[in-house]
């Protein structure tokens, strides 16, 4: 008697096992706008952790954001932080703290360190250094590398 095994047309054929172990393959497709609409649907999230590319293409997104605002309330408002401005800089204070934040747990440091970038200047620097570092491969209290 033979063993033979049909598949149901429906029923796909299983995957191998090297695209199963890799969690973050879909990541592998998203382009800018990706980056930044996953960071504004973990707005309020301030535990886990976030990839280099999560935290850049976010704060590029900003940026370009912020300076559309500004000369749509120079050209209609005659004036740089107008009502636009406001709006687009409010509506993304708390995701852009919540991606800085978990870009920090990314590198292996606390939340708190958030805080150094309130000091002029210096504050800034020491900030965008801690986020341009690179992930930690191991597993920390935040939990696994995002990459």
């Amino acid at each position: 008697m033979e063993n033979n095994i049909k598949l149901d047309k429906a029923t796909p054929p299983p995957l191998p096992r090297s695209t199963m172990a890799n969690n973050h393959s879909a990541e592998a497709n998203y382009g800018i706008i990706d980056w930044f609409k996953k960071g504004m649907r973990n707005y309020v999230n301030f535990s886990g952790r976030a990839r280099r590319k999560e935290f850049w293409y976010f704060s590029l997104v900003y940026m370009i954001l912020a300076i559309f605002a500004m000369i749509i309330d120079a050209i209609i408002f005659d004036a740089e932080t107008g009502p636009v401005y406001i709006v687009v800089a409010l509506g993304l204070a708390l995701p852009s703290i919540a991606v800085g934040i978990r870009r920090l747990h990314d590198t292996g440091r606390s939340g708190w360190w958030f805080l150094i970038s309130l000091i002029p200047l210096i504050g800034g620097i020491v900030f965008l250094v801690f986020c341009a570092n690179d992930t930690k491969p191991e597993t920390n209290q935040w939990g696994p590398p995002a990459k």
